[in-house]
């Protein structure tokens, strides 16, 4: 899209990219701002990517820990092995009980 009183065709002077090593006018320490910027804007680009999958990436740690711990809470209320040993355990001690009052007896 072309400024109000620029030719349609051609791109704005400020959108425009160079090669700082052919550009005639551009003195080293020019050059070297320039690279330096370019670095500085890859570097923030690459941290804005890292970023986005770091959030990602803690979301489905977080999702499968907390499936983990509900998974945990379901299955260990499903289990009644601990009643079943515990009636079993009140069964023989009123077995033993028993057999210990008709030997008294």
């Amino acid at each position: 899209m072309a400024a109000p009183g620029e030719p349609g065709g051609e791109a704005a002077a400020f959108a425009r990219r160079i090669d700082p090593a052919r550009e005639p006018g551009l003195s080293p320490e020019q050059r070297r701002l320039m690279a330096q910027v370019e670095r500085a804007q890859r570097h923030r680009a690459l941290q804005r990517r890292l970023r986005g999958r770091n959030a990602l990436l803690a979301l489905g740690i977080g999702a499968v820990a907390f499936g983990i711990y509900g998974y945990t809470f379901y299955s260990v209320s499903q289990e009644r092995f601990l009643d079943e040993l515990e009636q079993e355990a009140e069964a023989a001690r009123a077995r033993a009980q028993a057999r210990a009052e008709s030997a008294a007896s």
